[in-house]
């Protein structure tokens, strides 16, 4: 694993990783699993201990049983025993209501006791992995307790999982009460799409390479997809999902965090401030749309009963916990503009949904056309179209799509593609994306992480078609067969403009 410049990474800082939420599924299937790689990579410091908080009441060798046997089943690599039984070592449990005092006071007891045997130095890493109701309260006590106070140089970070809010409410309450009591440099607000090897390559391709920033602008580039695309249904998370839907549950965080990516403008330097400041300006700069406007640059849609993979998929609407009237979205696709002088002019049409044909997280841009003047005497009567694609999930690699001459005597010409895949370039070991998010936290670097100026200029984007939305109820609403690729409103939206969606393939 490296770091930028493809340094050698170091062991991170000595601290105790406090889990509130360790009992839950988010602890077993992605975090337990996630400080394994790095564990087996070498990058967790000796002086390190972890202490899960947690509602239920289970016995210390219950809980280590429990994510011992999660490590097996979820696990992106073979486990070295010796590696897991270490770190399953350094674990000890608490059990308690995360707004209880007392609960905290017995945190407190337990980390004196853990801080001494394990000589972490007093640097403290707490990860929510709580429900969202939670995360204010959590913030709140550990700040007013003194656990998260920094003094005599050692650190105290928080991290805070999505969502982030609500609405853009919500999000301000949020954000409000936590820097009551934390300073924004304690506050890692994490999206593990960020974690992804190919997410953090958009700013390397763009930035590092002479051959694309130069076209990267409003005068070659047409228009940008953004495709978030799950074969997933809602399962068994009705109650939640029903209550939050798809513009809530994706656009702010994964689209947007892909959005100013792509859009952004370049940094004065690969540093934290620099590189989150540029995003949230991006994100400043995107229009917001009245709610009428919404309404025209927005499609929600929910999906009936279908088949994916040739299997049965029962409507949205009766599955368990989901209200048989909804009216919640389980996809969105939305056409944003961004009022910069790079982007003036380019929409960006962004798109994610549930029960959908396939599996695809994807960034295409599009270039415009080049001019057919000198082609229009030949046989010749059409251009491929320029894209340049980049492959996020399942298939991680850089499409590039231009045309050629067909061989032979005539002047015919065809769409060709040149693919890197990094699978083929790059010995990557399996990760669960959380393994550099974390290290990061760990050392201190925030560049992957959300600060709370662009987490407030995402939600003010998102509000009018929340407000709209909400406002004409089933109206507009959409349905989509399970196992297709979404409504018929969504390729209007593209259609008006001259424009169409890539295949979901």
């Amino acid at each position: 694993m490296t770091k930028a410049g493809g340094t050698a990474l170091r062991p991170a800082d000595p601290c105790c990783l406090v889990i509130f939420g360790a009992s839950g599924d988010l602890t077993k299937r992605l975090l337990l699993p996630a400080l394994y790689n790095l564990a087996a990579d070498h990058l967790l410091p000796q002086a390190f201990c972890m202490i899960g908080v947690g509602r239920a009441p289970l016995a210390q060798d219950a809980f280590r049983s429990n994510l011992r046997n999660g490590l097996r089943e979820f696990g992106k690599r073979e486990i070295d025993e010796d590696v897991a039984e270490k770190l399953l070592g350094c674990l000890t449990y608490i059990d308690g209501d995360a707004e209880d005092p007392q609960t905290y006071e017995r945190l407190q007891q337990e980390l004196t006791r853990v801080e001494g045997e394990r000589a972490t130095k007093g640097n403290r890493l707490f990860y929510l992995a709580t429900p969202p109701a939670q995360f204010a309260p959590i913030g709140c006590r550990l700040g007013g307790s003194g656990l998260a106070r920094e003094q005599n140089g050692v650190w105290r970070r928080l991290i805070v999982e999505k969502p982030f809010g609500s609405d853009l409410a919500s999000a301000r309450e949020l954000n409000r009460k936590l820097l009551e009591v934390l300073s924004e440099h304690q506050i890692y607000r994490i999206d593990h799409y960020l974690g992804k090897e190919t997410v953090q390559n958009i700013l390397v391709l763009r930035f590092a390479n002479g051959l694309f920033e130069p076209i990267w602008n409003r005068d070659h580039i047409d228009h940008v997809q953004i495709t978030v695309s799950e074969q997933l249904t809602v399962g068994h998370r009705g109650r939640f999902y029903d209550a939050t839907g798809a513009l809530r549950d994706m656009v702010p965080n994964h689209l947007f965090q892909l959005l100013s990516l792509v859009a952004m403008e370049p940094p004065a330097r690969f540093e934290a401030n620099a590189v989150r400041a540029e995003k949230a300006e991006l994100l400043d700069a995107t229009q917001v749309h009245s709610e009428a406007d919404a309404l025209r640059n927005g499609v929600r849609g929910q999906y009936r009963a279908g088949y994916i993979a040739n299997e049965a998929v029962e409507d949205y609407r009766k599955t368990k916990d989901v209200n048989p009237d909804s009216t919640t979205e389980t996809y969105v696709a939305l056409k944003l503009m961004i009022d910069n002088w790079r982007w003036a002019g380019v929409p960006f049409y962004l798109r994610t949904g549930k029960a959908l044909r396939s599996q695809l997280t994807q960034v295409a841009v599009k270039f415009k056309q080049a001019p057919f003047t000198m082609f229009r005497d030949t046989p010749v009567d059409r251009l491929a179209q320029n894209f340049l694609v980049l492959g996020i999930q399942p298939n991680e690699c850089i499409s590039l799509k231009f045309n050629a001459k067909v061989p032979g005597p005539a002047i015919a010409i065809t769409g060709v593609g040149m693919t890197f895949k990094y699978a083929d370039y790059f010995d990557a070991a399996p990760s669960t994306g959380y393994e550099t998010l974390i290290y990061d936290c760990m050392i201190g670097d925030a560049i992957l992480f959300q600060r709370a100026d662009g987490i407030e200029a995402g939600w003010r984007v998102v509000q009018p078609f929340i407000d709209a939305w909400r406002g004409a109820g089933a109206q507009g609403l959409v349905a989509y067969a399970a196992g297709s690729e979404g409504p018929p409103a969504a390729d209007e939206l593209l259609a008006r403009d001259g424009r169409r969606w890539r295949t979901i393939e």
